[in-house]
């Protein structure tokens, strides 16, 4: 998938700033796809930084390496494929955001990026007159591409997650669906498609099959995974990229040397062929649509659902008074203290006016309660489960598009006396 070339010199030139795209592209790619989604995961849940915290780290260090990508004047395979990994981390971080932040259905946030997306590219395309990466030979261009890049991995994380979220697949089964995509998309390229178009396409597609396949392969043997961890999973992937742009570095195997490079690909195409390619990915879309609806309608838990939330095997039902002193009996004073805290600071900011305030407090506790789960949930799954739905509960109305302060205060009271 190799796109086809338009040059200006309506701005400074300089030697093509990515890579060829080979084989070894495609490769990278969908590793730094994948050590992006551990890696924040990692950071994010098993040290206990939080989601926001992360996110503001990452950007930071997102603007550090996009100046020093920026800064050169051709393609350098390790600065260019750590902006590919970092911009992976933040992108997938600012859709998480919108969605366990501030409660953003996944698919708005799917539309809203897919909606951007085409707004970039649209600009990019009346600006530069070609959506070529073998193009970027431009300051101007290459922040259109690197622009372009961000919206495709936040696009992609929205995509994959309300994927899962409508069908309820495992970490195995997930990876097939985005696999079967691309393969489509190779076939049509090679058959004559439009080679920038099945480009983005695929691009945008390696985001959710790399996100699987890190999932896959952290999720617990019990679950169907391979059971490497978030940190295992972040450590074999980082080796394969160091390995792959060590490589990359000695051999300049995807060097692209020439200013205006000339279309390196054999593939015939036409007219004709490249309307009826984009007739086949028309009918592609439509089936993948209404095969997530069907895998919608049949009975299942989103496998989201599934790896937020353990299941507790008895079905006795507890009160408020039985589940307080199950909590303070099972759980460490220290984690339900902290609970507390959170929980009074949140009503405070409800109380005083500040929504905004809340909703960002709210968003330590159901980061705290998430990191603790799996321990407490082993201590007493009872408890558990009965603080698990009054703190949905709380941050479903902190959350709230229509703020209702009257319903916020009444469930955090209610958390509140049950934390003791």
């Amino acid at each position: 998938m190799t796109p086809s070339i338009v040059t200006s010199a309506t701005a400074r030139q300089m030697l093509n700033k990515v890579p060829e795209v080979t084989i070894w592209f495609w490769v990278i790619k969908i590793l730094c796809t994948t050590v992006g989604e551990s890696f924040a995961d990692w950071i994010n849940m098993q040290l206990g930084v939080g989601l926001v915290k992360t996110a503001i780290i990452f950007t930071a260090i997102f603007v550090v390496v996009l100046t020093a990508q920026m800064r050169l004047r051709r393609y350098v395979p390790a600065v260019y494929w750590l902006t590919v990994v970092v911009v992976s981390v933040t992108g997938t971080l600012y859709t998480d955001i919108l969605t366990d932040q501030y409660g953003v259905p996944l698919w708005i946030s799917t539309t809203v990026f897919t909606a951007l997306l085409i707004a970039v590219f649209a600009v990019w395309y009346a600006r530069e007159r070609t959506l070529s990466i073998h193009s970027i030979v431009t300051v101007p261009r290459e922040a259109f591409y690197w622009l372009t890049v961000l919206v495709t991995f936040a696009l992609g994380t929205a995509t994959g997650d309300w994927t899962l979220e409508l069908t309820g697949w495992g970490p195995g089964l997930s990876v097939l669906l985005p696999l079967a995509l691309i393969a489509v998309v190779t076939v049509l390229w090679r058959f004559g498609a439009d080679a920038v178009l099945t480009f983005w396409i695929a691009y945008v597609l390696t985001r959710p099959l790399g996100a699987n396949i890190g999932d896959w392969l952290a999720t617990p043997a019990a679950e169907q995974g391979v059971g490497l961890g978030t940190f295992g999973t972040s450590l074999v992937f980082l080796g394969a990229i160091l390995a792959t742009v060590v490589f990359l570095s000695l051999t300049r195997a995807d060097v692209i040397e020439k200013r205006e490079p000339v279309e390196a690909t054999t593939i015939v195409t036409s007219p004709v062929r490249r309307q009826v390619s984009l007739a086949v990915l028309a009918g592609v879309a439509a089936v993948t649509v209404l095969l997530l609806q069907w895998t919608n309608q049949q009975p299942h838990t989103s496998a989201l659902e599934e790896a937020a939330a353990p299941t507790c095997s008895t079905s006795t039902q507890l009160t408020a008074t039985q589940a307080n002193q199950q909590a303070a009996q099972h759980f460490p004073a220290q984690d339900l203290a902290g609970y507390r805290t959170i929980t009074q600071d949140t009503l405070d900011l409800v109380n005083s006016g500040d929504q905004p305030g809340a909703a960002a407090r709210v968003a330590d506790l159901e980061t705290a309660w998430d990191k603790d789960q799996d321990t407490l949930f082993g201590e007493d799954c009872q408890a558990w489960t009965y603080l698990d739905h009054e703190i949905d509960a709380v941050l479903t109305s902190v959350r709230a598009g229509t703020p209702a302060p009257a319903v916020q205060e009444q469930h955090l009271q209610a958390l509140l006396t049950t934390l003791g």
